[in-house]
């Protein structure tokens, strides 16, 4: 898809890429919006419009790198959308899956079904996910807002910014979702309900796809922010 630009419709970018909506949310902004522009939405919900864009662009655009942008923006911004998203996998997808998952165990066969086996990745999976997101809560995202205080929530300077192959290690999550939908894709066995099926495929599809993007504004803003501000603290 195109750059998002901030005098564009925004119901005409979500019209065209529906698994925005729970961004949409994450901002506060409900649906309902009508056919204003970006920047009338972003207006009316006291956003910051070039931040909602840029999270826009990174989210629906693979080859996005916002470079310009990036030292724009106060990294507790970056942090509490973050710190949104996790409450939205949390609170929302985690138990979506599950709760597809447990249904599709409980309408199929037990004859040879290697489902539980699955599940059991399933779970590994999750509680990864859910103890990167207590250590955000509890340590990495606080020690960014402390950096941020200390140096007047103004803007690092010294923003390196990361190549590609230097955050792969950080997306072993979005690697083992991918590998989960495989082990239905080309090892699922036993009489299955095929509609239930598809439900949890398509559930951890979706959160797949969130924590990638999820990862590129971690990875490729956050963090190389986070190590700025430390550079500009040990300087002082």
């Amino acid at each position: 898809m195109p750059l998002v630009y901030a005098d564009m419709k925004l119901c005409d970018i979500i019209l065209h890429e529906p698994t925005l909506i729970p961004v949409l949310n994450r901002f506060g902004i409900t649906l309902g919006i009508g056919d204003k522009s970006i920047r009338s939405v972003c207006e009316e919900n006291s956003l910051d419009t070039d931040f909602f864009l840029t999270i826009l662009n990174t989210f629906i655009n693979e080859e996005f790198f916002p470079e310009n942008r990036l030292k724009t923006f106060c990294a507790t911004q970056i942090v509490d959308y973050l710190t949104k998203t996790n409450i939205y996998y949390e609170c929302f997808q985690l138990p979506n899956i599950e709760r597809h998952f447990n249904s599709l165990i409980q309408h199929s066969g037990t004859s040879g079904n290697n489902l539980e086996l699955i599940h059991q990745f399933f779970l590994k999976v999750k509680n990864e996910l859910l103890s990167r997101i207590e250590h955000d809560r509890a340590v990495w995202f606080p020690e960014i807002k402390l950096l941020s205080e200390k140096i007047g929530n103004q803007r690092p300077d010294g923003i390196k910014l990361p190549t590609k192959g230097s955050y792969d290690e950080q997306n072993s999550l979005e690697e083992k979702l991918h590998d989960l939908t495989s082990l239905f894709v080309m090892h699922l066995s036993g009489t299955i309900d095929p509609k239930l099926c598809y439900g949890v495929i398509f559930a951890i599809y979706t959160l797949e796809k969130d924590i990638k993007q999820h990862n590129r504004i971690r990875n490729r803003i956050l963090l190389p922010m986070n190590e700025a501000m430390k550079r500009g603290k040990n300087d002082n």
